[in-house]
């Protein structure tokens, strides 16, 4: 366990140094964060004239909403399955089939060095802006069960992910599945609406998919309230069913990696 902790150490810590290099391409998404958050005060306020509430959120938890999805899409940003249908695409993915450290782990070791680098560049500068420019209350209503669940949509973004990108064993050209799949993922996890303003046929769907998981639950618990379909969860309760989840998608990553290169051999051969 130590020596798998080291490598994952080093695999992190020689990606962060990477894209440091690079980080004027990271620093970009200071401008496009704020300007589509913006965007959605300029319409929450017209849709909360003359309202209190709207399906349980006031105004200032509505932009709270908003505002802390924004830093979770920056902390969970994931682009596992693009890089591994690159990877299949070109026929390099061999030299990680040889390799004793298997891929799908290497991959979640160079996303954590990447998102570190974030925390500095992306995440604290926009929780800033949005404090400052915008008056949004970005304090958690419990931080240790903030902090839990924002984790947990870290690994439950890179298994969703990192499946999609499984798909490029089976398909010549993945890509057409990545962007419809990525669309249908972001509208099923609040990043467009919260959930709760879905009908209610739609939340029970939701509720037992995995891309609640996300954005919306972690969003939720950051507030201080969790409730979708009618059915209301302590942060304790949210948290904890959002660990099952993970572990599910966790268990569900590993065994499609397996039968993925039992695949790329039987190709192989």
């Amino acid at each position: 366990m130590r020596r798998l902790a080291a490598a994952i150490r080093a695999i992190g810590f020689a990606t962060y140094k990477e894209w440091a290099a690079f980080r004027s391409h990271m620093a970009a998404s200071l401008l496009v964060g704020p300007v589509l958050f913006l965007v959605q005060v300029f319409i929450w306020q017209a849709m909360y004239e003359g309202k209190e509430t709207l399906n349980g959120l006031t105004y200032p938890q509505m932009l709270a909403y908003f505002g802390v999805a924004t830093l979770i899409h920056y902390i969970s940003f994931d682009f596992a399955d693009w890089n591994l249908q690159m990877l299949v695409r070109s026929g390099k993915f061999v030299t990680f089939a040889l390799r004793p450290l298997p891929h799908w782990l290497f991959a979640l070791a160079q996303k954590i060095g990447h998102r570190s680098l974030a925390l500095g560049i992306e995440v604290l500068p926009v929780m800033a802006l949005f404090i400052l420019a915008f008056g949004v209350n970005m304090k958690p209503a419990a931080p240790g069960w903030a902090v839990i669940s924002i984790l947990l949509s870290f690994l439950m973004n890179f298994f969703v992910n990192y499946c999609v990108g499984l798909t490029a064993f089976w398909l010549v050209r993945a890509e057409g599945v990545r962007r419809v799949f990525l669309l249908i993922k972001d509208v099923s996890a609040g990043v467009f609406l919260p959930l709760s303003f879905f009908p209610d046929v739609l939340q029970k769907l939701l509720f037992f998919l995995p891309f609640q998981f996300i954005t919306y639950l972690p969003t939720r618990v950051y507030i201080g309230s969790y409730e979708l379909t009618g059915i209301q969860l302590t942060l304790g309760q949210a948290v904890g069913l959002q660990a099952a989840a993970v572990t599910v998608a966790g268990a569900a990553t590993i065994a499609l990696y397996g039968a993925a290169l039992r695949r790329f051999t039987g190709v192989g051969v």
